[in-house]
């Protein structure tokens, strides 16, 4: 069943929602207090497959949650508020909300908002590799839900193995395939793996994900 992160102080509301939503079948973890709705988040944020927010909170504004609940995993969030003003749905955006919906609105029309994102969250748009996520529609890399800084070498070079997972990839190919230079020494491009190993915490000695093929290249394994 999939759980819902409610965080909604009109209890009057927050009962309704939570109603309808169990109606259809989702488990909802309701809050009037986001204080308490996050703290519940940090300790088992796999829990929850969507939250649901208010901006207009006690103790802490929804804006501010939005942003803690995505430091400590990448979940989908509708915003429900009476914030209508363009300024605030702008942000709202801007942050990365995934739909904004503003009061009053028919509980039905949630529930089509909520199935609606997690029907893109379902695709088959992000590759999972032990503790790796790639968003293959932005490139994007993920280790453990956190947003891994590669430069535009490393990323290039961390993309070819992802696309030939399981493949010996040489110098020369990691070289040409990338904006690398062709006479690009192979010291340089150790370097730039030995890079790549440090930021998704891989150990060249007990591989996890690349591994050394002397005299060769490399090959990103996955046994799925």
């Amino acid at each position: 069943m999939k759980k819902v992160l409610l965080v909604e102080d009109d209890l009057v509301l927050q009962n309704l929602i939570n109603e309808y939503l169990e109606e259809y079948n989702y488990l909802c973890s309701a809050f009037s207090n986001p204080i308490d709705a996050l703290e519940s988040f940090k300790k088992k944020p796999d829990d929850f497959t969507i939250a649901i927010l208010d901006l207009g909170l006690p103790l802490m504004d929804g804006f501010d949650l939005f942003k803690k609940l995505k430091e400590i995993k990448n979940i989908p969030i509708l915003i429900s508020t009476a914030r209508d003003d363009i300024g605030n749905k702008i942000y709202g955006f801007e942050l990365g909300t995934d739909d904004y919906l503003s009061k009053p609105y028919e509980p039905r029309e949630l529930i089509l908002r909520v199935e609606a994102i997690l029907k893109r969250y379902n695709k088959a748009d992000f590759l999972k590799i032990h503790d790796l996520s790639i968003d293959l529609n932005s490139s994007n890399i993920f280790l453990s839900d956190v947003e891994i800084e590669f430069t535009k070498v490393e990323k290039e070079i961390f993309l070819l193995f992802v696309n030939n997972l399981n493949k010996i990839i040489s110098r020369e190919d990691i070289a040409k395939e990338t904006s690398l230079n062709d006479d690009t020494k192979n010291r340089t491009i150790d370097t730039h793996i030995s890079n790549i190993r440090f930021k998704i915490d891989d150990n060249s000695k007990e591989p996890k994900y690349i591994k050394s093929i002397w005299g060769i290249g490399y090959k990103f394994f996955y046994d799925n």
